[in-house]
């Protein structure tokens, strides 16, 4: 009985991750149950012993990816000093390699629209996952004030996950490039201070 129980477990998990890995390729309407299972190298014929719908399958999907996208922030971030931290995480999500490999990054900027025109329980599971993201974040601003660093972190969010579907839908080129440097420049320098500018006139001021 508790090798069955593990079995189930166990495939359960795989057709949720393949399902999330197919979504962030194709969206969460390109793929129908049929697709979903193939996926994970199954027939449809089990589907409905793992779940009591495509939409319920659909949930588990995105929380899933939403989940890997917290967790391989967390890992970035250990090792690295506070104040780099939070750039070297925009640095690595608008990247080239996560642009052009959508399978195995964020799921926002391929299911967001998909999820706004589902039903109210895909919403809220998108953005229960996508609150936990923006605390993941607001950790890497101790220096903030609280409403400030959530503030940072959202505006952040929403800037990251716009260019990298602005530099997936122009296609490979310099313009492309263009959006994820952009990206980078704004995302990341809402964490930098208004530097002072020093001229020859406060110079002698200071002196």
């Amino acid at each position: 009985m508790r090798y069955v129980e593990d079995h189930r477990r166990q495939t359960h998990d795989r057709i949720v991750e393949n399902a999330s890995y197919g979504l962030r390729q194709k969206g969460a309407e390109g793929l129908s149950v049929v697709d979903l299972m193939k996926l994970a190298g199954l027939t449809h014929g089990g589907f409905y012993n793992h779940f009591e719908s495509r939409a319920a399958l659909v949930r588990e999907a995105i929380a899933f990816a939403m989940d890997q996208t917290t967790g391989r922030w967390k890992k970035l971030a250990n090792g690295k000093a506070d104040g780099e931290r939070f750039e070297a995480l925009v640095a690595d999500y608008l990247s080239p390699r996560h642009r052009d490999n959508p399978k195995h990054g964020c799921a926002l900027p391929t299911l967001a629209v998909d999820v706004a025109r589902s039903s109210p329980s895909e919403q809220q599971a998108l953005a229960s996952k996508l609150e936990k993201m923006i605390d993941a974040l607001v950790e890497l601003l101790p220096g903030e004030p609280p409403r400030q660093a959530r503030q940072i972190a959202t505006g952040a969010i929403a800037t990251m996950v716009g260019s990298i579907v602005l530099s997936r839908a122009v296609g490979a080129g310099k313009l492309s490039d263009r959006i994820l440097d952009a990206g980078r420049r704004t995302a990341g320098g809402r964490t930098r201070k208004p530097q002072r500018r020093t001229t020859k006139a406060t110079r002698c001021e200071e002196s």
